[in-house]
């Protein structure tokens, strides 16, 4: 039926061009859109419609045929909304009411100008008076009382899926608001955007396994960034203290509801603070953005109830566990390994490795109300600057909102000789088989030897703020072109 529709159309297309038409005009400026015309005149009288001079031009996609023999009522979509028009053979011809009902398919573009009126069940239309052909589609639209639903084609074909879903549409306008509410935010409190590489030599900044690739110019082998975090921190060093990078992130690694090889994420970094200040910013920032798109701190998602109000609660991992699991765990390595074994964690004798996944397995779906989780092992945070008080944790947090991660934080080590010292140690965790781990960066140890200030930076994932906001169970619905198997 597929093959057949699209045969019938392409002869369309052919005899619009041999009869002189051109199926694909670019010469018609629209004057209006729906939404301009449905609230300031959708509830004006018949009466005070016909006073109304004015000559409305629009464009748009045609989504609805209703032929009723001299008269056809029809709906174009364009980026506002839609709005229906109406076509009569005595007022536009009888060539062209012909030419509309032989060549015009749903999915066409078609441009329209006319007048307004309203049909007697009170719907505003446009009665057209002339139209154009912009744009043939020579395929048929998904069926459209029930819309796309196979999931696969959604994603696959997302242009079908935005046509014929409005929600879907509304979820990513809803995803570039949130970006933007991000930057005026930071903007207003003095950071500043950057771009940083998107190959790089040597991968750093996160624990993860890099896409691998090579330049053939200058002969280098290249990784696609995990993280902009070591750029940054460059920057950081140079002069630039409030910084923030909003960009693509590859990691080759599972795709699933959660996780996509490449993902959005926003990176920033504030001199002069800890990981502590961040959690405040932190909270005032994604508070922010509830009350700009929920109109309100507390919302359901996906079923559980969310509330943002502050302030948020934080988690200490240690204490947690000793609460759960008693001390004699905790003191003991072998209790400990034990403990990870039993739970089927690969922990490869790393006691803070083992810590940190124990505590995920026991707590993180739990974690439902926004929740700070902080006390992070020092050898599971290459990165972080060593806590004051206990030199075995670090001052670093993640964020958690409905069992998720959303955002990672920590006051940085600008400490070169430390950050050095633990960038060895990362190497022997590799040469252990630990293949997610950071390497030695000696570039990024000579800049912090010319000295970066006391610094605080944060990583929050653009992709799952946006899964909360628009109460979206899987990634796949918050980018427009995910991931998937062949």
């Amino acid at each position: 039926m597929g093959n057949e529709q699209f045969e019938q159309r392409r002869a369309k297309l052919d005899e619009l061009k041999d009869s002189g038409i051109n199926p694909f005009a670019n010469d018609f400026k629209p004057t209006h859109l729906a939404t301009d015309l449905i609230p300031k005149y959708g509830e004006l009288s018949e009466e005070e419609l016909k006073n109304i001079p004015d000559e409305f031009s629009l464009a748009g996609r045609v989504m609805s045929i209703r032929d009723f023999g001299k008269s056809l009522f029809f709906h174009i979509s364009d980026r506002s909304g839609k709005i229906q028009g109406y076509i009569k053979k005595d007022v536009v011809g009888d060539d062209e009411h012909k030419a509309f009902k032989k060549f015009v398919d749903l999915g066409d573009f078609i441009g329209i100008k006319g007048n307004l009126f309203k049909t007697r069940t009170g719907e505003l239309t446009l009665n057209v008076t002339e139209y154009k052909f912009l744009t043939k589609s020579l395929h048929p639209l998904p069926e459209k009382w029930h819309g796309l639903k196979d999931v696969e084609i959604r994603y696959r074909q997302r242009y079908l899926d935005l046509i014929s879903n409005p929600d879907i549409k509304e979820i990513f306008l809803t995803r570039s608001k949130i970006i933007n509410l991000i930057r005026r935010f930071l903007e207003e409190r003095d950071f500043v955007e950057v771009e940083t590489p998107i190959l790089h030599p040597i991968a750093g900044g996160a624990v993860a396994r890099p896409f691998e690739t090579h330049h053939n110019a200058l002969d280098m082998d290249f990784v696609l960034r995990i993280a902009p975090e070591l750029y940054l921190k460059r920057l950081v060093v140079g002069g630039i203290e409030r910084v923030y990078e909003i960009g693509r992130t590859f990691r080759n690694e599972g795709v699933s509801t959660q996780h996509n090889p490449e993902f959005t994420m926003i990176e920033l970094y504030q001199a002069y603070a800890t990981y502590e200040d961040l959690m405040d910013l932190t909270e005032e920032l994604i508070c922010h953005i509830s009350h700009e798109i929920k109109n309100t701190l507390k919302f359901e998602y996906v079923d559980v109830q969310i509330d943002m109000t502050r302030p948020w609660k934080r988690m200490d991992i240690s204490e947690s566990l000793r609460q759960e699991l008693g001390d004699k765990i905790l003191s003991d390595d072998k209790e400990l390994f034990k403990k990870a074994d039993s739970l089927g964690i690969d922990h490869k004798g790393i006691r803070g490795k083992a810590i940190t996944e124990i505590f995920e397995s026991l707590f993180e779906d739990k974690l439902t109300n926004p929740t700070f989780v902080y006390g992070f092992p020092l050898d599971v945070s290459p990165l972080a600057r060593k806590n004051e008080e206990n030199p075995e944790i670090t001052d670093r947090f993640e964020l958690y909102i409905s069992g998720r991660e959303i955002a990672n934080a920590f006051s940085e080590l600008n400490d070169p000789i430390d950050q050095k010292e633990r960038f060895e140690k990362q190497i022997e965790l590799k040469n252990k088989g630990e293949e997610e781990v950071h390497e030695m960066d000696q570039d990024y140890i000579t800049a912090l030897e010319h000295g970066m200030p006391p610094t605080a930076g944060e990583g929050i994932g653009i992709d799952r703020l946006v899964m909360l906001f628009t109460n979206s169970p899987s990634i796949r619905e918050v980018i427009f072109f995910p991931h998937l198997r062949p």
